[in-house]
């Protein structure tokens, strides 16, 4: 067998660890698997949610585990965690980043196109605000948009997101949105030490695919991906070729 190839997935916002529990199980014996919970979220639920706190979390986790050689792989927040990380920790000890319908600025601008889709720095603002204003309504909202058909995935349906979303504590999710909404992390794409593989959906209802073309072209080792039948959740739309390009691109490292 080959020796183990140690994994840590990222999860998104509102999301939580076992949100992978599928895609690990598609994987070969010998990938070591980490899937944790980040601050704010699932069994760190009390924890205050910020990048610097979830960078924070994944050190943690590779110092504990002595992880060396790690794929990452961030899906939406877990992908702007990861960057964090890489600018607080540097990447000594990751092989490569697979990220996952992620921007690394969230606000679009005349130059920049390649935020949210259709969210300008006001639009944020006014998003914020109903997140404040009407929890319950926004949480409908991401449970729609996480997915290219409004039913959900295979496996996860639109229903399970919108559980699993109005499980968490609404405060701490505002907290993690606009930590979200106030980074910039273009800076730190342009510099990036190691292979990153950008992968998004065509359908995707959040970011463009040209986000992913960004990325892939302005990292010094950058490719992408796009999976053609999901939106921002290919690893829970498609989930057998997610799988297969994710053990591609760690075989690749």
């Amino acid at each position: 067998m080959p020796p183990a190839r140690p994994l840590v997935l990222l999860h998104g916002w509102t999301m939580r660890g076992r949100i992978f529990d599928d895609l690990i199980a598609r994987l070969p014996a010998n990938f070591d698997c980490h899937a944790p919970d980040l601050p704010g979220h699932g069994s760190l639920s009390t924890a205050e949610p910020s990048l610097a706190a979830a960078a924070q979390t994944l050190s943690a986790l590779l110092e504990t585990h002595d992880l060396n050689d790690v794929v990452l792989v961030g899906w939406s927040m877990g992908a702007a965690v990861a960057w964090q990380f890489i600018e607080q920790f540097g990447a000594d000890r990751i092989a490569g980043l697979m990220t996952v319908d992620m921007s690394p600025k969230l606000g679009c601008e005349t130059d920049w196109p390649h935020g949210l889709i259709g969210q300008s720095e006001a639009d944020l603002e006014t998003t914020t605000e109903r997140m404040i204003a009407d929890w319950s309504g926004m949480a409908q909202a991401i449970a729609t948009t996480m997915f290219g058909q409004r039913e959900g995935a295979p496996r996860y349906s639109r229903q399970d997101a919108l559980d699993q979303i109005i499980a968490n504590d609404p405060a701490k999710m505002i907290s993690m949105w606009e930590a979200l909404v106030g980074m910039d992390q273009r800076q730190v794409i342009t510099g990036l030490p190691i292979p990153i593989l950008a992968t998004c959906g065509a359908l995707s209802r959040v970011y463009p695919v040209s986000t992913a073309e960004w990325l892939s072209r302005t990292a010094p080792q950058g490719e992408n991906h796009v999976f053609e039948a999901s939106g921002h959740s290919p690893h829970l739309e498609e989930p057998k070729a997610f799988a297969e390009r994710l053990i591609e691109f760690a075989n690749s490292l």
